[in-house]
């Protein structure tokens, strides 16, 4: 990878999707490099941690993301990655990943890094999965939303389960598909959406253009930095 003072005079970011055998990886690195970083798909740890941020995609059963995570020493290098104070955005499953814990298929504990559990979505009667374009509202302001319309736009959603924050402080942006649900979560530079932004068009290029913004090494980061922090 290149050496820090390089990456740091040019700007551009190196942002790592976390390679743990499941979900869109290749989708998400495209979508990525189309908005101006460099994303490599990687399980290395030490191209990892050289990065300025990374990605936790993901598409599955939560307990097998989890197993997977553990056994290659991923999930440690996250916890490490966050607490270097760098960017990390969940995405679907990967969102999932983020909180306390699970009960799909079976109680599992997840990465922790924001207190709640995921449970499965209460519907009351809908079909489920929830698959397709769902509004979504913006609960407050956050770095990963800027420039999208005040009051929420439309996301891509493929899920069964939905997570619980245990603070309403950590929830960005919520939906509705049956019940009322966290879509947007935030904390720190720890950010995660349950909806598909590589695949939800103009939004969702805008929507990763930000998080890409908040990785580059410089300036603008400690900008970015400093608001997710407020």
């Amino acid at each position: 990878m290149s050496p820090p003072e390089a990456r740091t005079a040019s700007k551009i970011p190196d942002i790592g999707v976390v390679d743990y055998g499941m979900g869109n990886r290749r989708s998400v690195q495209k979508a990525l490099e189309h908005v101006g970083a460099r994303a490599r798909i990687t399980r290395d740890l030490d191209e990892l941690r050289e990065s300025d941020a990374l990605v936790v995609p993901g598409v599955g059963a939560f307990p097998v993301a989890m197993r997977n995570l553990n056994d290659l020493g991923l999930a440690d290098l996250i916890r490490a990655h966050v607490e270097d104070g760098k960017p990390l955005l969940g995405i679907c499953l990967g969102m999932q990943l983020l909180f306390g814990g699970s009960t799909e298929l079976e109680p599992t504990a997840g990465l922790g890094l924001i207190p709640g559990q995921v449970t499965p979505l209460q519907t009351g009667g809908l079909r489920v999965p929830h698959i397709g374009w769902n509004e979504v509202s913006f609960e407050r302001p956050s770095p990963l939303t800027a420039g999208l319309p005040e009051e929420g736009c439309p996301f891509y959603h493929v899920h069964s389960l939905a997570p619980r924050p245990s603070d309403a402080a950590d929830v960005v942006g919520a939906t509705e598909y049956g019940e009322r649900f966290a879509t947007i979560v935030e904390r720190g530079l720890v950010f995660g959406v349950q909806f598909h932004p590589e695949k939800s068009s103009a939004h969702g290029l805008r929507m990763l253009t930000n998080f890409v913004a908040m990785s580059t090494p410089g300036p603008a980061a400690a900008v970015s930095s400093a608001t997710a922090r407020a």
